[in-house]
């Protein structure tokens, strides 16, 4: 449970506009979902137009499926879930149109939303910034404070994993988009060099809030014995090098596969891939003449502590370029199980400075590299050790769920005027 806020508050109405919500097990969701029902357990009304849950499937839930929008109340949370189009292979002009479907099929329950209960603040989630769209236009047809949170840089990835060529007439375009939705009351981001990218493309410091995505410090606790997944997938092999989460392009994912070849020869390793997403069969394709990496699929969150338990050593690929575009969420329950992380970043990037004494960390796309680093805490246990150590201890002191969420609730107070 959150702490209640102290003294006498008001209650706030607080429109949440944004793709992706529970159930979808990872990704931005459940940090949306989150945000919702902590504001719920501080006292304030909350109303989230959401997509039907897709991710990371790309496939529609099956409690979804009815026609039409989902209307219900979760956890307390008012939710209205509208019909998107889901592509089958999410390509960039089919992930353009996706999110165009979302903002189509929101914008008529978003107004009738506010109307009914005419919100303080509107709230988009970025992912989409499409969705500004929406958001802006509620917050100026009910004079409401427009408060944008961005967890990924989605114009920058773009151009980053090449769906967006720089230069180009689109490009120009999404650059323009996005200096136009950066014009809200308050924009958020999850990582110290994200909030200083809001500044450096001209938002006033004062208007730019450091949001991050928390851990679940205590549902997700060190593994001093086996983890129950070792017999689940069969595993006879004393270490394990976890990935779990989405298998997307800015993951940088495919180095994986090179690096398992390059370590055939470990008999005592075996490579985990746990999760779903747009390239997780390309990937298999790839891995299929090795026997030294296994492909699960994403396990219910009620058992993250065990899977994450599974790992000797967790892996964090990073595409080069996009380490201050996102920060992937996966990280920070990473570091509250208490196991080192081997991550691709570059010298100086915040997905570097985050892991900085909680691992080793190489260059992206060096395969050979993250090789030797796999083999260097393989095979001395007392430094990977101390790594987890000091990764469990930067998980409490940085990723406090209700510190964090603390301090966010306190912010939208002050953006919308009530105390």
């Amino acid at each position: 449970m959150l702490p209640p806020c102290q003294g006498f508050c008001l209650r706030m109405n607080v429109l949440i506009i944004g793709l992706n919500y529970a159930p979808e097990p990872v990704g931005i969701g459940p940090y949306t979902t989150g945000m919702a029902e902590a504001l719920v357990q501080y006292g304030h009304r909350v109303v989230a137009v959401t997509g039907k849950a897709y991710y990371p499937r790309w496939e529609l839930h099956a409690d979804h499926r009815r026609p039409g929008v989902l209307r219900g109340t979760e956890n307390g949370v008012t939710t209205i879930r509208v019909p998107i189009y889901i592509p089958a292979q999410p390509s960039g002009v089919r992930r353009v149109l996706h999110h165009f479907s979302y903002v189509l099929r929101a914008l008529r329950p978003a107004l009738a939303a506010a109307r009914q209960d005419r919100p303080d603040v509107v709230i988009c989630i970025a992912p989409s910034l499409l969705s500004m769209l929406v958001a802006r236009w509620v917050a100026r047809r009910t004079g409401a404070r427009l408060w944008l949170h961005i967890q990924d840089f989605e114009v920058e990835a773009a151009f980053a994993t090449g769906l967006l060529k720089d230069g180009g007439l689109i490009g120009r375009v999404a650059r323009a988009f996005e200096r136009w939705s950066f014009r809200a009351t308050r924009i958020s981001s999850i990582s110290p060099q994200m909030c200083a990218r809001l500044v450096d493309s001209g938002v006033a410091p004062e208007r730019v809030i450091e949001f991050r995505n928390w851990a679940d410090i205590d549902s997700i606790q060190p593994m001093a014995g086996v983890s129950p997944y070792r017999a689940e997938f069969g595993i006879t092999t004393r270490h394990v090098a976890l990935y779990s989460g989405n298998i997307a392009n800015k993951q940088g994912i495919e180095i994986l596969v090179d690096v398992a070849r390059l370590l055939q020869h470990r008999e005592d390793l075996t490579f985990v891939i746990a999760g779903e997403g747009a390239l997780r069969d390309a990937l298999v394709a790839a891995a299929g003449d090795l026997d030294n990496i296994r492909f699960e699929q994403l396990q219910p969150r009620e058992r993250l502590s065990d899977l994450l338990g599974l790992a000797t050593v967790h892996l964090l690929p990073q595409m080069a370029g996009a380490a201050d575009l996102v920060l992937p969420s996966k990280l920070t329950n990473m570091l509250a199980s208490g196991r080192a992380v081997i991550a691709t970043a570059s010298a100086g990037t915040g997905l570097a400075q985050e892991c900085e004494g909680c691992g080793l960390i190489i260059e992206p796309g060096d395969a050979a590299a993250m090789a030797q680093a796999i083999v260097h805490l393989l095979d001395h246990p007392d430094e990977r050790a101390q790594f987890g150590l000091a990764a469990r201890q930067r998980a409490e002191e940085r990723w406090s769920r209700t510190a964090i969420l603390g301090r966010f609730e306190a912010e939208l107070r002050r953006c919308a005027g009530v105390s």
